[in-house]
Parts: structure tokens; C-alpha cells; sequence
């Protein structure tokens, strides 16, 4: 079993990130779980959720100790560094958390500057979707290719405007890193 805990403000997509993870979950025939946890403000408050990937059942929807955490703020790499395993991963939005910020040794920190590269692509939304690159070039946990398919088809299938060429400008930055 993956468990992983995407967290940051509300209106970076922490949410739909966690919804993308558990679709393409799915469609590689694995058991999901989704908890989404946000403040009362729709943009600007809190938000997070709880993703979990396996071949087993799933007895609870919550993570206790994260394989991975998408960290896209400060105080979300400060509130969920300490729930990752050692051993996991957190990738960093190292455009707005601090350069010189100490992170624990037995962890894998991957950092990208997700906002910078999704306003440079001309996607000022898209950075859940740099990160999420970054995570498929990264981890073992997607395949690039299948998870970029699963983007394309989540936002068409949603009503959410048709294909849109700069999501995937922003997923495959995320994968080179830059």
C-alpha cells in the first residue's frame, strides 16, 4: 500500500491532485481511498488530502505514516514532514517554501519549483499538475505516460473545458524538473 498526503492552500489544486492519483489508481485496478480535508475559505484556506494506492483492501482512508508527501507551502511541509516514513518522500514546491529550510536525513526531499514553471507555461493553476510530473518522474508509484493520459481525461470527462495544452506544458516540465 502507497500512502500519500498532498497538502497546501486551498485553490492550488491540492484536492484535484488527490483526485488524479486515485483515477489513475483505479484504472491500474487498484483499491483507492480519497480524504480530503480543507478550511472554510474556498481559496486561501488550508486544504489536504489523504491518498491511498493498493493492491489489498484498504481499512481506513487515513495516513498515519506517508510514503509521500506533496508539500506546496510552508506550513504544509512544516505540519506533514513528520508523518512521512522514513525512508518516504516529499516533494517540495520550492518556489514558496524557504531555500535554507532544514529537512529530516531519512527522508528523499525532491524540490521543484512548481508555481514558478506552471505560471512560465502559461498554466498560474497548474502547479498540482508540475508536481505531479515530478512525482511520476521521481517514484515508481505512476508511469509518466499513463499518468498525463489520466490528466487529459479526468479534465474532459469533468466538464472542466475541453483538452487543455498547457496542463500538459506543465506535467511534462514536472517531469524534466524545470
Amino acid at each position: 500500500m502507497t500512502e500519500i498526503i498532498c497538502a497546501g492552500f486551498g485553490g492550488q489544486g491540492i484536492l484535484t491532485a488527490g483526485m488524479l492519483m486515485i483515477h489513475a489508481g483505479m484504472e491500474q485496478g487498484h483499491n483507492v481511498t480519497f480524504y480530503p480535508s480543507y478550511g472554510s475559505e474556498m481559496r486561501g484556506g488550508t486544504a489536504n488530502c489523504n491518498v491511498k494506492i493498493s493492491e489489498k483492501l484498504i481499512a481506513s482512508p487515513l495516513c498515519k505514516e506517508a510514503d509521500i508527501v506533496l508539500g506546496m507551502t510552508s506550513p504544509a511541509v512544516d505540519k506533514f514532514e513528520a508523518r512521512l516514513k522514513p525512508g518516504g518522500m516529499l516533494f517540495v514546491n520550492a518556489s514558496i517554501v524557504d531555500a535554507d529550510r532544514s529537512y529530516r536525513d531519512d527522508i528523499t526531499v525532491v524540490k521543484v519549483p512548481v508555481t514558478e514553471i506552471s505560471i512560465e507555461a502559461g498554466n498560474p493553476k497548474g502547479a498540482n499538475i508540475v508536481m505531479l510530473g515530478a512525482l511520476a518522474s521521481k517514484s515508481d508509484l505512476f508511469d509518466a505516460a499513463h499518468l498525463k493520459e489520466v490528466i487529459v481525461k479526468f479534465f474532459e470527462d469533468q466538464g472542466k473545458g475541453k483538452h487543455n495544452a498547457t496542463n500538459i506544458v506543465c506535467f511534462d516540465r514536472g517531469v524534466e524538473g524545470k
